[in-house]
């Protein structure tokens, strides 16, 4: 079977029981008296239990959006729901991983995993109160990615993929209903890139959580979502959308089978006219 792929229509049917909905959003900034719009006419919707990818060319707004979605920035125009509530501040439910996992040095592994613990506490928050079940849970997580034996480890011995690995167990650890990834395995080395996909894939069979991803790599994009939105730039506007139709649970082979090579050659040759026209 080829590869499925369509226009986005300029406006969407969102299901209001959706994890995310997103109507109608334009965001714009302001750079020395200038007004530079970032997004507009941007709408879908996230289906609870599923991940969706965003890619596009630089600059095209996908941290943006899930900076939007997370509640880090407000709209300039239009509504973003998160289980069914508007969104209008910062989330507390939902788990964040970035390029970067800025894990704290002075902290064991399992010590930098609780972090959110400590968060919660001080916010006076009652999932707070019993120290050992978070214990467990973290114990259990690490072991999930492979990294039982590893808990009074400092950052500094772990390898990239294993402090990356960490971040995801402490964006999971107060079982979020929503997980934002910005790029979480860009800076990691092909391999232990392939490693990162199996371990998230493998959480999320046991967790069960929503997943919005940013990424540039499209094979990363279909083997982790089940819907992949192509952006286009100045401004950003989803161009292009595209269902993954691979199944679940995946494995590296299939990235490379003819339905997947295909549909990534789509989206690579969607991305190429809107990547010089941004440059």
């Amino acid at each position: 079977m080829g590869a499925e792929r369509r226009h986005a229509p300029p406006h969407v049917h969102l299901n209001r029981h959706a994890a995310v909905a997103i109507r109608d959003v334009a965001f714009e900034y302001r750079t020395n008296g200038r007004v530079t719009r970032a997004l507009d006419e941007v709408s879908l919707a996230v289906p609870r239990g599923t991940t969706v990818a965003f890619v596009g060319p630089s600059g095209c707004g996908k941290s943006t959006l899930l900076k939007l979605i997370a509640g880090l920035l407000t709209t300039t125009r239009g509504t973003i729901d998160v289980d069914g509530r508007p969104v209008a501040g910062p989330l507390k439910n939902v788990g964040m991983a970035f390029q970067n996992p800025v894990l704290l040095p002075w902290r064991t592994v399992l010590d930098n995993v609780l972090l959110p613990l400590e968060i919660l506490r001080e916010n006076n928050d009652p999932r707070a109160a019993d120290r050992a079940t978070w214990r467990d849970k973290a114990l259990a997580l690490l072991e999930t990615v492979g990294l039982a034996g590893a808990e009074q480890r400092q950052p500094r011995e772990l390898s990239g993929g294993m402090r990356q690995r960490v971040s995801l167990c402490r964006a999971l650890i107060h079982e979020p209903a929503l997980l934002l990834l910005d790029e979480p395995f860009a800076a990691l080395d092909a391999f232990t890139r392939e490693e990162m996909w199996e371990f998230h894939q493998r959480l999320r069979l046991r967790r069960e959580f929503t997943g919005v991803l940013v990424t540039h790599d499209l094979r990363e994009a279909v083997f982790l979502a089940e819907t992949v939105y192509v952006m286009s730039a100045n401004p950003g506007r989803i161009a292009h959308v595209h269902p993954v139709r691979l199944g679940g649970p995946r494995t590296l082979g299939d990235i490379y089978g003819a339905e997947a090579t295909e549909l990534i050659r789509v989206m690579r040759e969607e991305i190429r006219p809107t990547q010089r026209a941004a440059a």
